[in-house]
């Protein structure tokens, strides 16, 4: 018997009605048999002709998202469960690319014909839920056991380029090696430029997954070293800092990749992150930490010096990105820029300015460059401490004024 939410039983018990068989596949299996908690389940259905007989069948269980229809892929929200509804399918090799295959499905095929088409055996294991069967037929669950990971089909890996970065972040999230023959594979297809063959988006992805749901991403990293692929995407050898921080993430996605990726680039490496994105505010936030960071003084704790950071970055951030860069072992310094940064009321944003152009115009001021060049200097002033409240602010114009 496999354990999987029950509360999907009244979607199975409406589909075997209309003698449909559900298999649950894929990656809850695994997950499953790893202790992983998962809300995504994948479920292929067997004995049936189409698409749209299923979406009928499923509509009173909630809206159907039709979005991977090409695919012969339909979604499902349900109960706090992502459900995707695929039929049995095999998938012919017809252009390069992550996409370029003909998908042809088949109510008749069986389980084994249609799992073949899987990357890993860990991913080709099933459960038939009406005759309550585990389905293992390519033996990933000695696979999962001896903690490797084998291709379904090695003959047809390789028609796939992006099944190199899963097999990658696969390795690295559940610690598992590459078979022998696996990895010389790997070898090859990196030599010969496959992922070239890969938007940039799906690259990202995958390596998102290798930092955010690993528990030691340096695994995945060092595998990238040993393909070569190290220097390809521009990252240094930080897998201590890497793997610290993956302890200590913050459950904000954007907020850890960026401190992963300003750990693994350098200024001069920066650059070569246009192969995994072109986000601006990430291109730009990865830029600025690696500007600051260069010349920055864990040892000053004045206000000027948090003043001053405040008004480029995110303190907050960057203390958790500067943590994990020194691998915590400057914790007594970090946590005195924290606490005073906290005081100053600035960890989360910059000191706001006293002085604004309204109180310019009343000393008679219009508007033009010179504003500009008036307001930087009175923030200086400011971020110094020359005064701390609009009265001193006010008196500090006129005396500029004047002057």
């Amino acid at each position: 018997m496999f354990d999987y939410p029950n509360k999907i039983d009244t979607i199975f018990d409406k589909l075997s009605k209309y003698n449909i068989r559900p298999i649950i596949v894929g990656g809850y299996i695994r997950d499953k048999i790893l202790q992983i908690d998962s809300k995504d389940i994948d479920i292929e259905v067997y004995g049936l002709d189409s698409l749209s007989t299923l979406e009928d069948i499923l509509k009173e269980f909630g809206h159907i998202n039709m979005v991977g229809k090409s695919f012969g892929v339909c979604k499902l929200f349900f109960k706090g469960l992502d459900l995707d509804f695929s039929l049995p399918r095999t998938d012919s090799k017809i252009s390069s690319g992550h996409r370029g295959f003909k998908i042809t499905t088949d109510k008749n095929l069986d389980f084994t014909s249609a799992a073949e088409r899987r990357d890993f055996r860990i991913n080709a294991m099933g459960y038939d839920v009406l005759n309550k069967v585990f389905l293992d037929p390519y033996d990933g669950l000695e696979d999962i056991k001896n903690k490797i990971l084998n291709a379904v089909n090695i003959d047809k890996f390789a028609e796939d380029p992006l099944r190199v970065l899963r097999g990658i972040q696969f390795s690295s999230r559940f610690h598992f090696s590459l078979d022998s023959e696996l990895f010389t594979l790997f070898k090859t297809l990196v030599a010969n430029n496959i992922l070239q063959e890969l938007p940039r988006e799906r690259i990202y992805e995958e390596l998102k997954k290798m930092f955010l749901k690993s528990s030691s991403p340096s695994i995945g990293l060092k595998l990238l070293e040993q393909l070569k692929l190290l220097d390809y995407f521009g990252f240094t050898q930080k897998y201590k800092s890497v793997d610290y921080f993956a302890m200590h993430k913050t459950a904000d996605d954007k907020t850890d990749m960026l401190i992963f990726l300003s750990l693994l680039y350098t200024k001069e490496s920066y650059h070569l992150l246009d192969k995994l994105t072109n986000k601006q505010t990430l291109l730009n936030d990865l830029s600025l930490f690696l500007e600051v960071q260069e010349n920055f003084d864990i040892h000053d704790n004045s206000n000027y010096a948090l003043y001053s950071l405040a008004n480029k970055l995110n303190i907050k951030i960057f203390l958790l990105y500067m943590d994990a860069y020194y691998i915590g072992g400057k914790k007594e310094q970090i946590t005195k820029l924290r606490e005073k940064a906290i005081a100053l009321k600035v960890l989360n944003q910059k000191l706001p300015a006293l002085l604004q152009g309204k109180e310019l115009i009343t000393f008679g001021l219009a508007p033009s460059k010179k504003f500009s060049l008036i307001l930087e200097k009175a923030y200086e002033a400011q971020m110094k401490g020359v005064f701390n409240t609009l009265k001193g602010a006010l008196k500090w114009l006129e005396a500029y004024l004047g002057s």
